[in-house]
């Protein structure tokens, strides 16, 4: 019983964590005068990457190095298919130009590096395939030059917007501390929220008989992406298109240059062959959201683009289930 009133409990927390770390997300670029794209690539990315981020780190600690590069490509591949598809059939998501042009190709070339690196066995003829510590130092690398271009970004919005604010702007400003508050809170109800939907549910899964493998492959899979998942429909309900877009490739480029950099610097990460498959689905979605903007209204993800994400993250799934989880249930 107590299973099932913390899997409800953390499904309301995951929602109105979401909730309120949008709200102070939004609050905080306002009064910084920054956008809410570039809250949404750093402040709002950090805190939803954080299951992420806290499952890889562990795993390369304790030499449980496999599950890592699993989860990196699963919850990036979930964060395109799923979370933004659902996030577009909620509300159509308009994007930055700068976004389409910078920020999704360079979350592109993140998945093209993590195929480049992981390739040892085709391009060196090694029969064992790794990402190296001095990989993670390069990926590392990558991180910090986007950070910069963020931080260069974020000053040349906040003087051109200092040139726009005006005094009634800036009396609709909640105080710095609600803001801050707000952030808070929110990014704790999405780290409990999101645990106890993970365990309640793979808990349940159990009880019925599925098996662990399947569980892996489904519920603990998407859980993960579960805070990105929340954060983006809330915002897309908000009609906040900045941060829903923004949280989702932030999130991509950080999962690759920051965690796998940081969990490859603590161990070296094997990649087997069948990781080429996840390899390529993360390439794809991430060049098919890229060419979704010159396809039908510019710079707009539409609904029916959301709708035909969420069937191919459905096929992937199943492709899983069928290739590596099925003969568990035998």
């Amino acid at each position: 019983m107590l299973t099932y009133i913390l899997f409800v409990i953390g499904l309301a927390l995951l929602i109105k964590g979401a909730d309120w770390l949008v709200d102070g997300a939004s609050a905080l670029a306002k009064r910084f005068n920054i956008s809410d794209l570039i809250i949404g690539l750093t402040i709002v990315s950090f805190g939803t990457s954080a299951p992420e981020l806290f499952v890889n780190v562990y795993a390369s600690y304790v030499g449980n190095t496999d599950i890592t590069i699993g989860n990196i490509l699963g919850s990036n591949i979930a964060n395109i298919l799923l979370i933004l598809g659902i996030s577009s059939i909620i509300f159509p998501l308009a994007v930055q130009k700068n976004t389409t042009w910078k920020e999704i190709p360079f979350s592109l070339l993140a998945a093209i590096m993590v195929g480049i690196m992981a390739a040892d066995f085709y391009l060196d003829k090694n029969p064992v395939s790794a990402i190296t510590r001095s990989e993670g130092i390069a990926l590392l690398a990558f991180f910090f030059i986007f950070m910069y271009y963020i931080f260069e970004t974020s000053k040349r919005e906040q003087a051109e917007n200092a040139q726009n604010n005006s005094a009634e702007s800036n009396e609709i400003n909640q105080p710095l501390f609600k803001s801050i508050f707000f952030i808070i809170i929110g990014l704790i109800g999405l780290s409990l929220g999101g645990k106890w939907i993970v365990d309640g549910a793979v808990s349940i899964a159990t009880s019925l008989g599925v098996s662990q493998s399947l569980i892996g492959l489904t519920i603990v899979a998407v859980g993960t992406s579960l805070p990105e998942l929340a954060t983006s429909a809330i915002a897309a309900y908000k009609k906040n298109a900045d941060i829903a877009v923004g949280n989702v490739v932030g999130s991509n480029i950080f999962n690759v240059f920051w965690i796998l950099g940081v969990s490859s610097i603590m161990n070296n990460i094997p990649f087997q062959q069948k990781n080429f498959i996840d390899v390529g689905m993360t390439v794809f979605a991430s060049l098919l959201l890229f060419l979704f903007m010159f396809i039908g209204k510019k710079h707009m993800l539409q609904r029916s683009q959301g709708i035909l994400f969420l069937i191919m993250y459905v096929s992937y799934i199943v492709y899983l289930v069928i290739t590596e989880g099925a003969w568990s249930l035998l």
